[in-house]
């Protein structure tokens, strides 16, 4: 059990982490930017240390400003909550490299789902039924265009990197592929500094059902069953409900095992 945990976020994320920290007995270590000086997570936390000016940049997503503090208040673990840094695979290996305890997935996982397009590949080879689409390298208008054909629209353009809805455009006939493709790629290598994008067949009416998985560095796997995220706007979730409304009850045990061993030590 670790005693001190340096939380690598803010605002209501921080918060909780916080509470459950205290409820173990964990001692809890903030870092806050200059715009969050006076902020509730900064007053509830037993240490806080002030990591840069307010813009997100030149504090909570400079990697070595949080190891610096972590060092600093003599942490043991670093939980990077969602958002910000917790995505990074580089800096989740700093963070091991360090001698600390990285809460949440290892950089090999973090890196094999980072882009949309390889963790796509990765579940057709296991096994997992996936939405009809593109993947492939060639990225020019023409093959992206006939591949569309191919699909049948509508179809999704998607862009592989980053999220949040950016890098996505329905296309609902061909005449307004390339137009849609051209602000999709701009809007991509805007936010995230790439404009590959992969094609899926947009589907009309769907439910986006997510079941939630969580592993131990013991090899324990358990999921906390469904959530229905279907309310979206702008390809963004509003509302997730848990559990799922109107899953029938031979469908809900399909969806995940209750509790599984992963291979290896």
């Amino acid at each position: 059990m670790i005693s001190s945990v340096l939380i690598a976020n803010r605002g209501e994320i921080a918060r909780r982490i916080i509470r459950t920290a205290r409820e173990l007995g964990v001692r809890t270590i903030a870092v806050y930017s200059q715009a969050d000086a006076e902020a509730p997570f900064v007053m509830e936390a037993d240490v806080a240390i002030l990591i840069g000016p307010a813009p997100a940049r030149e504090s909570y997503l400079v990697p070595e400003k949080i190891l610096a503090a972590a060092r600093q208040t003599g942490a043991e673990a670093i939980h990077p909550g969602y958002g910000f840094l917790s995505e990074n695979a580089d800096f989740a290996q700093a963070v091991i490299d360090a001698g600390l305890v990285w809460i949440g997935p290892p950089p090999s996982a973090i890196r094999a789902m980072g882009l949309k397009d390889a963790a796509k590949k990765l579940m057709i080879a296991a096994g997992v039924p996936t939405t009809p689409g593109y993947l492939g390298e060639d990225q020019s208008v023409e093959r992206l265009s006939l591949e569309a054909g191919k699909i049948g629209y509508p179809v999704l353009i998607k862009a592989v990197a980053g999220g949040g809805g950016k890098g996505m455009r329905k296309v609902l006939a061909a005449a307004d592929f390339a137009e849609a493709l051209a602000s999709c790629q701009r809007e991509a290598a805007a936010s995230f500094g790439d404009q590959h994008v992969l094609l899926e067949k947009y589907v009309t009416r769907p439910r986006h059902i997510e079941v939630q998985v969580f592993g131990d560095s013991f090899g324990e796997v358990v999921h906390l069953f469904e959530r229905d995220c279907s309310l979206q706007r702008r390809h963004q979730k509003v509302i997730e409900e848990a559990p799922a409304p109107g899953m029938d009850a031979a469908t809900r045990p399909r969806s995940a095992t209750r509790r599984s061993r992963r291979p290896g030590p």
